[in-house]
């Protein structure tokens, strides 16, 4: 070993736990720690036990007969001095440096209790409150020059407590964990860290008034990534209030089949209960939605509390608080809910193998699986049950639906047309010339999308919103009016090439540090981890 090059070895002995190494050190003067005056003369001896860096998984144990050394300078406030051997001993340590090196990285990515697992199997046995204050003790690493600066938010404890993680862009690592996220920490941080130029975070009012204050001079830049999510926000928030668009025209007709009655009509067969649910009607859910929004926004038109509402309705606080949030019910209704089965699309085969006079549950369902069908045998016997009535036949099933959910609708327009696929292609362009607010609105994200990647949004910008506010789309002039308030950090984040990507992949290193340490550990230790690593 070479930390061992300054010592005597006297003896190896293996144990059952592992190996033991006798030694003393080899220099016979040794120099005072305060005054370094050297001294030879002797107080005293004793044996020092150090656990060392583990040989082939097995525990290894120094044991050192040292010397204590009287100090022969009379101005020294030390009498006497215990020699040590750099690298290897230091004062009141039980460890060797090597051993505490090796702890500390284990502590870092495991923290107290899987690492002392995982230390156990090294050979260096460690408790986990050891592991955790090896990783307390160690010191801040150093800020340095900041030059590009990333801000964001992290959740200490979601929905309750909130910090802010710094992140030097250019050096690509975090430099700083704090444990608010008000303006007055973020420019108390600039002002003692001056010589920021360029500060990249989202669109939080709280950074950008910190930024102002505290570096009034750095460009601000708003990250796209929080941008393009705005915008698919207020798109989504268009396609649900155009919902009745995205309905897919009514099916032709069917022929008269064996077994409908003699005006023509299909005979009456009990009600499909996996059958979607049409555009056009509102189902129980929506229906209760509008009327729970229309009473909480009556109240709180009255002056109601929202405590005082929930008191009235009988409904949960957050409950209460979302539907109060939410300017229109279109909004609470994010998707349009359907109820879809697995036997869907094997529903025509069924219906026209049972026409043809196959009616055991078991011959059919033995036909599905090899079509595909993973569902059980019961389940098709369910389905036949209502066809078992010898007087009437099932007529062919209509194909199921093309299911174009709000939220699906929002993906697709939000998402660059060349990847996607032929059949989305056909049905979103379908859609889009059934209704020409959604076609607008596709318009503009096609050319917000062109302005971002481009990368010109300096020249662009202006005449994109201006081209919003002069079509009739509520939900996108909500988002232009943001725009227009943080206008600057907007136009420098869609005309430069600085982005928070490196902020956002420290805060999901965080989240997974969290759930790591399952979400127990002070913000001390989070940020140690955070920042030492």
């Amino acid at each position: 070993m070479p930390h061992l090059s300054g010592l005597v070895i006297e003896g190896v002995h293996g144990e059952d736990d592992g190996v033991r190494i006798e030694g003393r050190v080899r220099a016979q003067r040794m120099a005072c720690p305060e005054c370094a005056r050297g001294s030879d003369r002797v107080h005293s001896r004793y044996w020092r036990t150090l656990a060392d860096a583990p040989i082939g998984a097995r525990t290894v144990v120094i044991q050192l007969r040292v010397r204590r050394f009287f100090c022969d300078n009379a101005s020294c406030a030390r009498r006497t001095f215990v020699e040590q051997v750099p690298g290897l001993t230091s004062k009141h340590a039980r460890r060797t440096g090597l051993l505490r090196r090796m702890l500390e990285a284990i502590g870092l990515a495991l923290a107290g209790r899987a690492g002392a697992r995982l230390a156990v199997v090294l050979g260096m046995p460690a408790s986990r409150d050891s592991l955790l204050r090896l990783v307390r003790a160690l010191p801040d690493p150093s800020v340095g020059d900041v030059e590009v600066l990333g801000v964001d938010d992290f959740a200490i404890r979601r929905c309750q407590a909130y910090g802010t993680v710094l992140v030097d862009i250019l050096a690509h690592r975090p430099v700083d964990l704090i444990e608010e996220r008000t303006s007055k920490v973020l420019a108390d941080w600039l002002g003692k860290h001056p010589g920021v130029k360029v500060i990249c975070r989202d669109r939080s009012g709280a950074y950008a008034e910190g930024a102002r204050t505290g570096a009034p001079e750095a460009i601000q830049v708003a990250d796209r990534w929080h941008l393009w999510a705005n915008l698919g926000e207020a798109v989504e928030r268009i396609v649900l209030a155009h919902r009745a668009c995205l309905g897919e025209p009514a099916p032709e007709p069917f022929e008269a089949q064996p077994g409908d009655t003699a005006d023509g009509q299909p005979a009456p067969t009990e009600p499909d209960s996996t059958a979607p649910v049409e555009y056009g009607s509102a189902s129980r859910l929506e229906t209760r939605t509008r009327e729970r929004h229309t009473a909480v926004t009556e109240l709180r038109d009255k002056g109601y509390s929202l405590n005082a509402i929930c008191r009235e309705l009988g409904l949960a606080f957050r409950t209460v608080q979302r539907f109060a949030h939410a300017a229109t019910p279109e909004e609470l209704l994010v998707t349009h809910r359907t109820r879809s089965h697995k036997l869907d699309r094997f529903k025509s085969h069924m219906h026209q193998r049972w026409n043809a006079g196959v009616t055991e549950a078991s011959v059919l369902h033995t036909e599905l699986v090899e079509l595909g069908w993973t569902g059980s045998l019961r389940s098709v016997q369910r389905y036949l049950q209502r066809f078992r009535d010898p007087d009437r036949k099932a007529r062919p099933a209509p194909p199921a639906p093309v299911k174009a959910t709000p939220r699906r609708v929002t993906s697709w327009i939000m998402t660059n047309p060349e990847h996607l696929s032929s059949d989305d292609q056909v049905r979103l362009t379908q859609i889009l010339a059934r209704c020409p607010q959604l076609e607008a609105a596709a318009g503009h994200v096609a050319a917000f999308a062109a302005m971002m990647s481009q990368r010109t949004g300096k020249d662009q910008l202006p005449v994109w919103l201006d081209a919003v506010c002069a079509d009739d789309l509520p939900a996108l002039h909500s988002l232009v009016a943001g725009l227009r308030r943080d206008l600057d950090a907007v136009t420098n984040g869609l005309s430069l090439d600085y982005s928070s990507g490196q902020v956002e992949g420290n805060v999901n290193r965080i989240k997974m540090i969290k759930r790591q340490m399952f979400g127990r550990a002070k913000f001390d230790l989070l940020r140690k981890r955070v920042l030492a690593r």
